[in-house]
């Protein structure tokens, strides 16, 4: 599995991901985002997180498969806030959002290609983060 990031600068453009994507066939498209300094009413709102998983799936193209599940848990503050799951015909999106820190941990899977870069700013925005991480990797065997 070959991994590229933002953090070492080894990350091609949405158009050469997907232009490889589609050339060697790979069987999905896989991206994590690590936001941080949240909006800490965005990433502490259930109705923000649920909606976000709604608008994400439309914005990327992909048919959501049921309503997105977003529960709240954690013993401790530093990992204490919701989590969500979304499941689109192509997999999954999910998320946890970390009140205490105002960070969220945001991944998107799919065997549907999409936009890596695109997506990745659209999640910052999104939860009005000011600092961003995100890597991507082709999935296959």
């Amino acid at each position: 599995m070959e991994i590229m990031s933002s953090k070492n600068g080894n990350l091609a453009s949405d158009e050469e991901i997907m232009k490889r994507y589609d050339k060697e066939k790979k069987w999905g498209l896989a991206i994590c985002i690590d936001l941080g300094e949240c909006d800490h009413a965005k990433v502490s709102s259930k109705e923000h997180i649920t909606k976000f998983a709604i608008d994400l799936a439309d914005e990327i193209k992909m048919k959501r498969y049921g309503d997105p599940i977003v529960v709240f848990f954690g013993a401790e503050p530093k990992v204490q806030g919701y989590s969500l799951v979304q499941l689109i015909e192509t997999s999954q999106i999910s998320g946890h959002f970390a009140e205490d820190t105002n960070r969220a941990f945001i991944d998107v899977f799919s065997c549907k290609g999409f936009p890596a870069k695109k997506t990745a700013e659209y999640v910052k925005k999104y939860f009005g983060a000011k600092k961003m991480e995100f890597s991507f990797c082709f999935r296959d065997i």
